[in-house]
């Protein structure tokens, strides 16, 4: 690879163009492999929060039975789902087929990113960025976790066992539930990015551990706001959101600080930091 320091403008969008390929074409390839396997992977993955033997469900029930005696998860042997449009699967088997080959290959963008900035780095910055890169791909794939099995299964429970009348027959549109599942997932997973965010706002002097804890309910609140907007009209669905939300911030808090205090003694001031 050249020297980022001594290549031109026009040298650095020749680079960045190569990585940006490269990265596009690990995507298509993940995207063939989850089209290949669509059958799969709708059944089990994209559908698999809709059923009892879920392993969250699992989880619930078991210490439900532990505590009261009986389940409180009685999800529908069946989940009937319709399609309205011609090309209705069609479209949802490239949607979930683009967002599979994307999160599958989210780990190779991130590292194709690192492989562009790392030649213009100095080698201490290069030996720092590394834990950044490798904590990007770790913090997005914990969100989409978080979103696949803590949230979206409380989602599914109360849409499925929410009835205003006996009369109504539940048949639910599957882009719908496609939306559902992009929604919080995908939504999860770039929320679970903001440590990364406040590590380079305190790098560059924008934030501190003072600002961060004073706004700490200012802070809760828009947390509830985005709780509420990835998920859907639930109370309970929102605070299964809104908890790994609140931990993400207290963590962030810490990162601000060991952060603040790095720039602090790089710089040669005292790393004070108030309580």
């Amino acid at each position: 690879m050249s020297d980022g320091k001594d290549m031109s403008f026009l040298g650095h969008i020749g680079e960045l163009r190569g990585h940006l390929i490269r990265s596009i074409i690990a995507i298509i390839i993940a995207a063939f492999v989850v089209g290949f396997n669509i059958n799969w992977i709708m059944d089990h993955i994209f559908f698999g929060p809709t059923r009892n033997d879920f392993p969250t469900f699992r989880v619930v029930n078991h210490f439900s039975r532990m505590l009261l005696g009986e389940d409180s998860i009685h999800l529908p042997k069946d989940f009937p789902v319709r399609v309205q449009r011609l090309y209705q699967q069609f479209n949802v088997m490239m949607a979930v087929s683009i967002f599979g080959g994307i999160v599958a290959a989210f780990p190779y963008i991130v590292w194709e990113l690192w492989r562009f900035i790392s030649p213009a780095l100095h080698p201490r910055e290069r030996k720092n960025s590394i834990y950044i890169i490798n904590a990007v791909w770790i913090l997005f794939m914990t969100g989409i976790l978080c979103g696949y099995f803590l949230i979206l299964p409380f989602a599914v429970n109360f849409g499925v066992i929410f009835k205003i009348s006996d009369i109504i027959v539940p048949l639910y549109d599957l882009s719908d539930y496609t939306t559902l599942f992009l929604q919080v997932i995908l939504g999860m997973g770039v929320i679970f990015l903001f440590p990364i965010l406040i590590y380079f706002l305190t790098t560059i002097g924008i934030l501190t551990p003072v600002f961060m804890k004073t706004y700490r309910r200012h802070a809760i609140v828009l947390i509830m706001v985005v709780a509420a907007i990835i998920t859907p009209a639930d109370v309970l669905s929102m605070l299964m959101a809104a908890f790994p939300l609140i931990i993400l911030y207290e963590f962030s808090i810490m990162m601000c600080t060991f952060t603040y205090k790095r720039v602090q003694k790089s710089n040669g001031n005292l790393p004070v930091v108030q309580d």
